[in-house]
């Protein structure tokens, strides 16, 4: 049999397919999986500036909490995750107290619950216990308790405020209690929400408190997190020199005028003796070293000035050489 030659239509088909299986496993390669019963979920690098955002968070409340309660507390961030609401309420313990917060000018609710290893501690320390007591309680919170709580409450959503300042000026405010995480209903079960777990400890005490925040609220600062946390390269301007310049003048440094000679091994100092002459090997007329914290930054000459021995400038050191 003769061999078939192929038509310069048929070689162009040949090769137009061959490209488009080429494509569509390139798309295939480049595709990522998509959940659409979570639609909102936010990216990896906005849950970095948040877990960033509540380190200063945590510093700012064991300070306030030491301060209030008039005792050591220790705040630690624990971790900062995704959720589905769902699976946020399933984490939280029952009973406990669950605080709902108004995000002003957000229309979304946020939740701060605290566990009750830590509240029934903090409501001793509260009405004047001299000693905590581990022993652990599990009841329900009186509504007197609550209303000692609000304050402990009120405390974490100022520092809380203060914290978010730099991203947005967000109001919170308390809008009401629960005490059964499975009963809330103020977000759809399969909405996303950002975990916020932070540790408080006090003595051998520790507990847990959770701040759950629905992602609409981060999405809707995507880009305010974006000016925060990228940084820019970009000229200082005459105003930030002078506030600079500002907080540093008053700052204190040592300076020290140096007279550098030889190296000298540790065995030959040891074994000096009354009378051994040291050449420095440094002539008279060779100018100074003046090193500022250490670094050198001027040369000079000694002096004499007002009955004292000062040393007079004679040339700035090129920080090139």
């Amino acid at each position: 049999m003769s061999a078939r030659v192929l038509t310069q239509n048929e070689i162009d088909n040949m090769f137009q397919q061959t490209s488009a299986n080429a494509r569509r496993a390139e798309l295939s390669r480049r595709a990522q999986p998509y959940n659409f019963r979570r639609p909102d979920r936010i990216a990896k690098d906005q849950l970095r500036s948040i877990y960033v955002l509540h380190e200063a968070f945590s510093r700012s409340l064991a300070s306030s909490l030491s301060a209030y309660l008039r005792a050591y507390v220790v705040v630690n961030l624990v971790s900062v995750e995704q959720l589905s609401f769902t699976e946020f309420q399933q984490v939280l313990p029952s009973p406990t107290v669950v605080a709902t917060i108004r995000a002003r000018p957000f229309d979304s609710s946020c939740l701060l619950e605290l566990n009750p290893t830590m509240i029934f501690p903090m409501l001793e320390m509260l009405l004047g216990g001299s000693q905590i007591s581990t022993k652990r309680v599990e009841r329900e919170v009186t509504e007197i308790e609550q209303a000692i709580l609000e304050s402990i409450f009120k405390l974490m959503l100022r520092d809380l405020k203060e914290a978010w300042k730099g991203i947005a000026a967000i109001d919170f405010a308390i809008d009401g209690y629960e005490t059964e995480p499975q009963l809330m209903q103020i977000l759809a079960p399969n909405e996303a929400i950002v975990a916020v777990s932070i540790e408080i400890r006090i003595g051998e005490v520790s507990g847990m408190m959770n701040i759950g925040i629905p992602s609409i609220i981060i999405k809707m600062l995507s880009h305010k997190f974006a000016e925060q946390w990228t940084i820019r390269k970009t000229e200082a301007t005459e105003e930030e020199m002078l506030r600079v310049y500002d907080r540093v003048r008053n700052s204190k440094i040592e300076l020290d005028a140096r007279l550098r000679g030889p190296n000298l091994a540790m065995t030959d100092l040891l074994n000096l003796k009354t009378g051994d002459v040291l050449t420095f090997d440094y002539p008279a007329s060779k100018p100074l070293a003046v090193e500022l914290n250490g670094k050198h930054k001027h040369n000079c000459q000694i002096v004499v000035s007002n009955k004292k021995r000062s040393v007079k400038i004679l040339s700035v050191v090129d920080p090139s050489e």
